[in-house]
């Protein structure tokens, strides 16, 4: 068993990634790629770290930073609420005192948004603390390996998993171990079509001796996703677009948004619509339809825009230049984003 950790090592240490959280070890530089990472692919998160790290250098530039900066920084990330813990946990750590993040689990335990995976990776990689650090990439590698056949979503099939690298896995160099499962998850055990034959744990692993890679780890069966049909309005007043900011809580929470509404509406429909609110108007037209799939939520959008003859008082005028630079607009709304920033 303990050859698997060495093998993994060796892997890592001849095939790694160059990535730019790679070379660093300030923790909160590390804690922001983590963050990140998740549900996010790899090469984009590389651009968006770039930049915030440039913006918030430091955990008190981020603690002190406007929501408005921050959500445009996130800006097509998705998942904002990682974001807005991560603020509260910095305001949390500046006002204790503190300059980057602690080196303990409990303390790390206990911030905003900071779960145990989270936690593992900052002690591991950037302190080299022996710490558990068990994401999608773990389940994958050693469920294969050891083909566990328990659903990665309890506890106790967690511990598991847990129990394997406490006593096994976890070497003194654990950052590199934790960064050898990153990659080794991402470049040979892949979710499909995994490359068992220049997997160096080829000889060691019951799932590829019996073909049955694609079956681990083990998942239950998802929800299915409730589905909204929406109607997406662009306003156009000369040079400027309506916006509006969405509710503090709820799904895409203090984002700006296109307005729009959950009525189905025919084009016959939005002009008795501008007519019945009294909106002086030009033209109305149908600009084509998107599609956004959230965790739990499908939205099926389609889009209208709408000359008016002056601007309607409960939205928000922006400019192109704003939109790009100031407002941050989730990526539900690409479809409509790029046909207003590509509209001559």
């Amino acid at each position: 068993m303990q050859r698997i950790t060495n093998e993994l090592i060796d892997w890592y240490q001849e095939n790694k990634r160059d990535l730019p959280w790679r070379h660093t070890k300030n923790p909160y530089h590390i804690w922001i790629s983590e963050i990140m990472l998740q549900q996010t692919k790899v090469e984009v998160v590389k651009e968006y770290y770039g930049r915030f790290i440039n913006k918030l250098p430091t955990i008190k530039d981020l603690a002190n930073s406007s929501e408005d900066e921050l959500l445009k920084l996130w800006e097509g990330l998705g998942y904002y609420t990682r974001v807005r813990n991560m603020q509260k946990a910095a305001k949390i750590l500046v006002e204790n005192g503190y300059d980057n993040l602690p080196n303990t689990k409990e303390e790390l335990i206990n911030l905003p948004g900071v779960g145990k995976y989270t936690v593992g990776a900052i002690l591991s990689i950037a302190y080299d603390i022996p710490a558990l650090a068990i994401d999608g990439n773990v389940y994958r590698v050693l469920g294969r390996v050891y083909e566990i056949s328990k659903a990665i979503s309890t506890p106790s099939t967690y511990k598991i998993y847990a129990d394997i690298l406490k006593q096994q896995l976890i070497p003194e160099n654990a950052s590199d171990l934790t960064q050898s499962f990153m990659d080794f998850g991402s470049l040979i055990c892949t979710p499909k079509n995994p490359k068992c034959k220049d997997c160096p744990l080829n000889t060691k692993c019951l799932a590829y001796k019996k073909g049955t890679q694609e079956h681990f780890p083990v998942k239950q069966s998802k929800r299915e996703r409730k589905i909204e049909e929406r109607v997406v309005f662009l306003y156009i007043y000369k040079d400027k677009v309506a916006i509006q900011k969405r509710e503090e809580t709820g799904l895409l929470a203090s984002l700006y948004e296109f307005p729009n509404t959950l009525r189905p509406f025919s084009l016959i429909d939005v002009e008795i619509n501008m007519m019945d609110r009294n909106i002086p108007y030009k033209t109305v037209s149908e600009i084509g339809e998107a599609k956004h799939v959230f965790s739990h939520i499908i939205w099926y959008m389609k889009g209208y825009e709408i000359i008016v003859k002056k601007p309607l008082k409960e939205y928000i005028w922006v400019s192109k230049e704003e939109l790009k630079n100031e407002y941050s607009i989730p990526s539900a709304f690409a479809y409509f984003y790029d046909y207003i920033m590509n509209e001559e």
